[in-house]
């Protein structure tokens, strides 16, 4: 499993966001206002974390929330493929 330099509550924001954002993408999603309504809300929870006051990954906030990105995708992909 890809060790994670976040906290937890925030990794799981951006992994809940990236489930969130592909049940949105699909072709006519069954509760698209309750789908945005949520994309919304872990948008603002990811984006004023008090994580990212404290602290600068990277140097750059910017380059934080990719790495953050980079991890939860890990993170998901080690689950699938866990046997």
């Amino acid at each position: 499993m890809a060790q994670s330099t976040f906290p937890h509550d925030l990794v799981q924001a951006q992994r809940d966001w990236e489930r969130t954002y592909a049940a949105l993408s699909r072709p006519r999603p069954h509760n698209n206002t309750a789908l945005r309504r949520r994309l919304l809300a872990l948008s603002s929870r990811v984006l004023w974390h008090p994580f990212w006051a404290t602290s600068t990954p990277l140097g750059r906030p910017a380059g934080g929330r990719m790495e953050l990105r980079h991890q939860a995708r890990a993170q998901q992909r080690d689950e699938v493929t866990a046997p």
